[in-house]
């Protein structure tokens, strides 16, 4: 309804020949809708927060943006980020920010910090923490904690200035320690009245506008004192009796951070279990389900595997898709942050100065010497031939042999940590070592990303934020597998980064160039497209570091009818509306 009256009233006004005028006016672009529709050129008119025509446009702007030999795209829609904490102190939402991202969906893996009991904040905190890397005394100061419920979680996001869209979905590790305290921990099952004061819990939040429900089933994912957590031993039943909650509502998305591969055997009878109950979850509902899925080549063919299975279940009439991202996982390793060998003294020593003092004394020939020495001792326990070399100019983040460091030093007959020393000095420290720790294959990333179950997110963003950086996975798609590689065309790109992910989440009128939707809109020149090189800056609260990304080629990034983003810049505009299922 409100795209007919937009439309009819924008297309009445000039009929009637008024000198009429929208907000925005982008001018002869390549309209790239978000449907996987063929891009077409034309213009697009925008008033107010909302989209009101596409095409021919005459109607004149009172900012008019030329678009010419530039993609005109939806905003792009994330659907996995753990920036439930920085947007409190960082509304803007960097690094994700300078990718053409306008909405975010909080609360993956389980983490979230609602349903909270005033005396469970710092636990919480603490495993944010623990769980995906952001410094819990970044959050415990950062945060406002004026919230108890879900729904007073989404009124606390209400109330936060930002540049983008946000939701959230309601995690597991919070509901269950919530409902149970200290024995969310246990192995044990929860009880009947334990499912029960789950239940309502989610109950709340969904009834609240929460877009889901997250939980993590990974072993790897654990509390400050090493033990899995809460969720991680949650019963079949306990996991159907939410999915039935998420059904009487009718609406959101059950996310997992699946158990898979972990303690199976080779014909993956654990796996196999895994994906079946989320089938069921889905099915008995009317529920779609998403989990990730990542290739590693300690399992090689699992990724292939988790695919036949969901595909199986969706056969019987299940919702499951498995989500991956477009490249590989990859820890970052940097003079000015940590380095591969850490653990030697000398190294040691070295991390503890500036980062124009760790350069400058890289010209100290003694120390260079002690430094290659101990790392000779010392190996690093990264596979060195598999950690690739990112240098300013050359951002480049496929797997090829030639460019990891270890066959870097081979050439130039240097030890790695000679080889890595000597590019430091020649670069000014603008140096990044990337070791993929998932998603290890390109031939694999290729076939996920070109399955049609498969659909776009593990962006991480806002996640161990001392690790990875990997919030620039869309520009990394656009300019690499589309305009490099040409294994996707732009149109099915953008449809994976925008209507895929917004309709898998059921954030609507998002993610779509079409009259009557939101006003979320990038001007990108693909041609320019180029990632920098990625950064440690300390500006989290309480003085923590984290990694910062930024890009070439987006000119423009709109958010509910505001321009957000220009030129790699934030004007300041702080546009972002919640997103309530």
């Amino acid at each position: 309804m409100v795209k007919n009256v937009l439309n009819n009233r924008f297309n009445e006004t000039l009929t009637q020949g008024r000198d009429t005028m929208a907000d925005i006016v982008i001018r002869n672009g390549t309209l790239i809708d978000g449907t996987g529709a063929p891009g077409q050129q034309g213009d697009l008119a925008i008033e107010g927060d909302r989209i009101v025509a596409v095409g021919k446009v005459d109607a004149r702007g009172a900012r008019e943006i030329d678009a010419t030999g530039k993609l005109v795209t939806p905003g792009f829609v994330d659907i996995h980020t753990h920036l439930d904490a920085q947007l409190a102190w960082d509304p803007a939402a960097s690094s994700s920010c300078f990718h053409g991202i306008t909405s975010v969906v909080l609360g993956n893996c389980g983490v979230t910090f609602a349903p909270c009991k005033p005396q469970d904040r710092a636990y919480l905190a603490e495993m944010m923490e623990s769980v995906e890397d952001i410094p819990a005394k970044s959050i415990l100061s950062g945060l406002s904690w004026n919230w108890e419920s879900y729904g007073e979680y989404l009124q606390a996001i209400d109330a936060m200035p930002k540049g983008v869209n946000v939701g959230g979905m309601v995690g597991h590790c919070a509901v269950r320690y919530h409902a149970m305290g200290e024995r969310s921990l246990d192995e044990a099952p929860a009880g009947e009245e334990d499912i029960r004061n789950i239940c309502a819990l989610v109950d709340e939040a969904i009834g609240a506008g929460a877009l889901g429900f997250s939980t993590s089933r990974t072993y790897m994912h654990k509390v400050p004192d090493g033990r899995p957590v809460p969720g991680t031993f949650a019963t079949t039943d306990e996991l159907l009796a939410i999915g039935r909650v998420m059904g009487r509502h009718g609406k959101g998305v059950f996310e997992s951070a699946a158990r898979l591969g972990e303690r199976d055997n080779d014909a993956l009878d654990n796996t196999r279990g895994e994906v079946g109950w989320m089938g069921q979850l889905s099915r008995d509902n009317d529920i779609k389900v998403t989990f990730g899925l990542l290739h590693s080549y300690r399992r090689p063919d699992l990724y292939r595997r988790v695919i036949e299975f969901a595909d199986e279940e969706n056969a019987t009439g299940a919702q499951l898709r498995p989500q991956t991202t477009s490249r590989g996982v990859g820890v970052l390793f940097a003079l000015d942050h940590i380095t591969p060998w850490q653990q030697a003294p000398s190294w040691r020593e070295l991390a503890d100065k500036p980062f124009a003092a760790r350069l400058a004394a890289l010209e100290d020939g003694a120390l260079r010497a002690r430094l290659i020495a101990e790392a000779e001792a010392q190996p690093s326990a990264l596979d060195l031939t598999q950690t690739y070399l990112l240098l300013d100019g050359r951002v480049h983040y496929a797997h090829e042999s030639e460019n990891s460091l270890a066959s870097y030093a081979a050439r130039h007959k240097q030890s790695p940590a000679e080889a890595f020393i000597e590019l430091n000095r020649a670069h000014q420290g603008r140096l990044v070592l990337y070791y993929a720790a998932l998603n290890q294959s390109m031939e694999a990333i290729e076939e996920m990303l070109t399955n049609p179950t498969v659909v776009m997110g593990l962006a991480d963003s806002g996640a161990h934020v001392g690790q990875i950086m990997d919030a620039s996975s869309p520009t990394w798609l656009l300019s690499y597998w589309v305009r490099e590689r040409g294994v996707l065309s732009v149109e099915q790109a953008i449809r994976g980064w925008t209507s895929e992910t917004a309709e898998l989440f059921g954030i609507r009128d998002r993610g779509v160039l079409r009259p009557g939707a939101f006003a979320d809109v990038n001007v990108i020149d693909l041609d320019r497209l180029e990632l920098a090189l990625p950064e440690y800056r300390y500006d989290f609260p309480e003085g923590a570091g984290r990694y910062v990304q930024t890009a070439t080629g987006y000119d423009c990034t709109i958010v509910n009818g505001k321009v957000f983003m220009e030129g790699g810049q934030h004007t300041g505009a702080l546009a972002g509306a919640t997103l309530r299922a």
